[in-house]
């Protein structure tokens, strides 16, 4: 099969197949771009847990009650009916698990947005495609760890833009994940305030391992740790139990409740009233709007990439990157990391195609 879209039920994430997806022809000003690599990361879960809400089964639509699940990666063109993009050329960006993606492009600064009727609407962001040179083993740990970087990043400049809201801890739940170790990376570097992660007991050792984190505390252990207060909470986890034990634990101590992700997808969610503050969800395409405003043109990646020299540099120490080849590698990517099996010093890199 040379061609075809990876597909998960959108009812039930555990529900996955491989959809033979023969390619149209190329209109006038398309693309079609051959995906040679991509990162598949819990937070890739996330975004199918957040698809509807969030619109991320939006950008590549699948047939009836099954969806595309979004990934970043690289790519190069494979055939082309536009005059700006030319065979050969390569992109790093968002995309389906998929072995191609047909694009509408849009001329930038930086590569191309796709411009295509259907994504018209979607945060911009996620529309971006960088060109780039020549493969690079470094390009992994770029697919794997800078769209979390980046959340990490904007988290870190909003809790410092509001003096951390008073607080003298940080809270980080699911803290061995990849967001949370981006975020408490750039919270050490700061030094403002004690950074605490929250993990379960099969991970403390590889998150005391990273020396990111100040403090780490088990699951079993927020109702009685020693944590400094006032607390600000970053909610990685999703997990309705979690944050209610840590919210009665604080109540009035916790200076902000911030929540991002679902790593814990298939938690309790809601919770009804809780202690202390309402929890507050966090939306990085809406922050990278306020900064590119506050900070003028390249104003953002110039900040963002001064964060990131460092981070990536220390990657290798931690992450180990783990290669899968063809559809029936990203089958059981998937399900690893879908029943929680992909450890979290493990990186999945995934071929499409050989």
């Amino acid at each position: 099969m040379s061609t075809w879209d990876f597909l998960v039920g959108k009812a039930d994430f555990r529900q996955s197949r491989i959809a033979p997806a023969e390619p149209s022809s190329l209109a006038e000003g398309q693309a079609r771009l051959a995906i040679e690599r991509f990162a598949l990361t819990a937070n890739n879960v996330t975004y199918a847990l957040f698809g509807d809400q969030m619109r991320y089964w939006d950008f590549f639509p699948g047939p009836e009650g099954w969806g595309r699940i979004p990934v970043w990666g690289h790519a190069r063109v494979e055939a082309s009916n536009h005059p700006d993009l030319v065979v050969g050329q390569r992109f790093y960006g968002y995309y389906p698990m998929s072995s191609h993606l047909t694009v509408t492009p849009r001329k930038t600064r930086t590569g191309f947005a796709d411009a295509a009727e259907h994504r018209q609407g979607l945060p911009p962001v996620y529309n971006q495609y960088q060109a780039v040179g020549p493969a690079d083993p470094a390009e992994d740990y770029q697919a794997l760890l800078r769209p979390l970087f980046i959340t990490g990043f904007l988290i870190e400049d909003f809790l410092d833009e509001n003096d951390l809201f008073g607080a003298r801890s940080v809270l980080l739940t699911s803290a061995s994940s990849k967001t949370a170790i981006s975020l408490a990376f750039q919270l050490k570097q700061r030094g403002r305030a004690r950074v605490v992660g929250l993990t379960s007991a099969r991970n403390k050792a590889f998150v005391e391992g990273l020396g990111y984190y100040d403090q780490v505390v088990t699951y079993d252990e927020i109702a009685t740790a020693p944590i400094e207060a006032p607390v600000v909470l970053v909610d990685f986890a999703g997990d309705a139990p979690l944050l209610k034990a840590v919210h009665e634990r604080f109540g009035e101590a916790l200076a902000y409740s911030c929540l991002v992700g679902g790593t814990h997808w298939e938690a309790e969610r809601g919770g009804g009233v809780l202690p202390g503050p309402k929890p507050v969800f966090f939306f990085a395409p809406d922050r990278i709007r306020k900064r590119a405003t506050d900070w003028g043109p390249g104003g953002l990646d110039e900040r963002h990439d001064a964060a990131w020299a460092p981070f990536v540099a220390d990657a290798p120490r931690w992450l180990k990157v783990i290669e899968g080849v063809g559809p029936d590698a990203v089958i059981q990517a998937y399900a690893a990391v879908v029943e929680g099996k992909a450890g979290a010093e493990e990186g999945r890199i995934l071929a499409p195609l050989p």
